[in-house]
């Protein structure tokens, strides 16, 4: 297979590839994004593979960084661009289950390859489009098949995170998980527990961030894979619940969480708890909260002004695209309308603050005033109060004077 017009993205690197062939090695384009250019996907990065050794390639470049040179990579740096180029090589000794204990550099494109998780990734792309195809990839791109490259259960074991990899897939690429890597999954499952979850995160999200998340989350199900996951172990019947939506348009990973803690019916102080058993971050942990409220307003058909003040506005975008999936949603122009018609939209915005309640109302300052403030907030979101700076100065003596 000859690609005629390769994507824009590979045309600064083609006399990269040129140089390295002029001096006597192979290189090719692999990886993802030769899958996502056949697919006609949209390319995020370059991977490139060579015959070439570390030394040998610093030789040919005159700036080249030293990005992992013990794995055989080299960033050579182009006209200002950097392109991470790496030495064929084959590996072994996976005691963690995720990096090999020992590299071994080659020559053969063939051996490079065999290494590699799925069909479908082991595709190399010369730089005048010709497509090397060692494993059949090309078929299974075309019949949308998930197959590991050789023996599942080898390739599970030298990285069981590619386990992970291939639920994704399904949901990303719309793609079926071929019977015997399916099977490798379920046999190998227990050993995603050796992965780290900070990796585990990035591949479930985008799962759940796919173009098919209910073809990737029946597989994480049916797999086992979900009993290794934190605070998933148990909850299949839960869980189950998602492959029953439909309109699955989350755009990112705070819509995402906050879908998934919806359906596994957690609070405020669980979904935090559960948030960094995944080791997401704090901001991540404050906008899903935010958004539970308004979830739950959106629920039950009864949104508070103050509900959506304490949310802001994007959370409660963010919430009412994941109550879409549910049939819980208002359409997005009543949603902005109603956020719109706020009176204050921040605690900035009220007409007074600590400083003029000490000074022209007589306030001191302690634990009181912040309470008074929250009250003249709630007021005035609620629309029982204008916010003008006199009424509330007003408003603000009389909760004084009643203690």
């Amino acid at each position: 297979m000859i690609i005629k017009h390769l994507p824009a993205i590979f045309e600064p690197a083609r006399p990269v590839l040129q140089k390295i062939e002029n001096a006597g090695f192979e290189a090719y384009f692999v990886g993802g994004c030769v899958r996502d250019t056949i697919l006609g996907d949209k390319i995020h990065d370059i991977d490139i593979a060579t015959s070439a050794y570390p030394s040998e390639i610093k030789a040919i470049f005159n700036r080249t960084v030293d990005t992992g040179i013990e794995h055989g990579t080299v960033m050579i740096l182009d006209h200002g661009t950097g392109y991470e180029t790496t030495t064929f090589r084959t590996e072994s000794g996976y005691q963690d289950f995720r990096r090999p204990d020992k590299v071994t550099f080659v020559r053969s494109l063939s051996e490079d390859l065999k290494r590699r998780d799925f069909t479908i990734n082991a595709l190399a792309l010369k730089e005048n489009g010709e497509v090397i195809d060692l494993f059949n990839g090309l078929e299974d791109l075309q019949r949308h098949l998930i197959k590991a490259v050789g023996d599942p259960n080898e390739r599970f074991y030298e990285d069981a995170l590619r386990m992970m990899r291939a639920v994704r897939f399904a949901s990303k690429l719309n793609f079926v998980i071929a019977a015997k890597t399916f099977e490798g999954i379920k046999q190998n499952a227990a050993l995603l527990d050796k992965i780290a979850v900070e990796r585990i995160r990035v591949e479930f999200e985008k799962l759940l961030l796919g173009q098919n998340p209910v073809a990737g989350l029946s597989d994480f199900l049916q797999t086992g894979l979900y009993q290794y996951c934190p605070g998933l172990g148990g909850q299949k019947e839960k869980l189950s619940g998602l492959l029953l939506l439909n309109n699955w348009h989350l755009k990112n990973n705070e819509q995402a969480w906050a879908m998934l803690v919806t359906q596994l019916g957690l609070n405020l102080r669980e979904t935090g708890e559960f948030l960094r058993q995944w080791k997401t971050s704090n901001e991540l942990i404050t906008s899903v909260k935010k958004m539970l409220p308004v979830i739950a307003g959106l629920r039950t058909g009864d949104l508070s002004a103050l509900t959506l003040f304490k949310a802001g506005e994007k959370a409660a975008q963010d919430a009412n695209q994941v109550t879409k999936l549910y049939g819980w949603s208002l359409p997005d122009e009543q949603l902005k309308k109603q956020y719109d018609s706020l009176p204050i939209k921040s605690n900035k915005e009220l007409a007074v603050n600590g400083g003029i309640l000490i000074k022209d109302a007589g306030i001191k300052p302690g634990p009181l005033l912040g309470k008074i403030l929250n009250q003249l907030t709630i007021q005035v979101v609620n629309g029982k109060l204008a916010n003008d700076k006199q009424s509330l100065i007003n408003e603000a003596q009389k909760i004084k004077g009643e203690g």
